[in-house]
């Protein structure tokens, strides 16, 4: 961020930008945000560590495939092998995957932890 908006007024404790200059110095915060997300990702990518998924499989989870079935299956696990890695019952996890019950919080957890990703990302979205 090279080019900063010129401030309108200055004091001791204030700075005031016009409404333009701090929206376009946000745009540029979130801008610069946005690059160290991808240059992170891209480390993580060389490393060979598994960053996310491929567009297609988000697409699955926009349609409105459960996010644990369209994750377990990016991993290539099996439904018997990820009940038994998360320690919850195949069924349930069954009945979670396919919208029958929304699955509780420490169930999920175990999910996630083992489908390597945080809570959030096996959490259904809210329609």
């Amino acid at each position: 961020m090279t080019d900063l908006p010129k401030p309108m007024s200055i004091t001791k404790d204030k700075v005031v930008l016009s409404r333009s200059a701090w929206n376009d110095l946000l745009e540029k915060l979130e801008d610069a945000e946005d690059r160290a997300a991808v240059r992170v990702s891209r480390e993580r990518a060389k490393s060979g560590v598994d960053d996310g998924l491929p567009a297609a499989l988000y697409r699955r989870m926009r349609a409105g495939e459960h996010p644990v079935r369209v994750w377990r299956t990016h991993r290539k696990l099996g439904l018997n092998a990820l009940a038994e890695k998360a320690s919850v019952a195949r069924s349930y996890l069954s009945e979670i995957e396919s919208g029958k019950k929304p699955g509780s919080a420490t169930a999920l957890q175990r999910i996630a932890q083992a489908l390597d990703v945080d809570m959030d990302e096996v959490m259904p979205a809210q329609r």
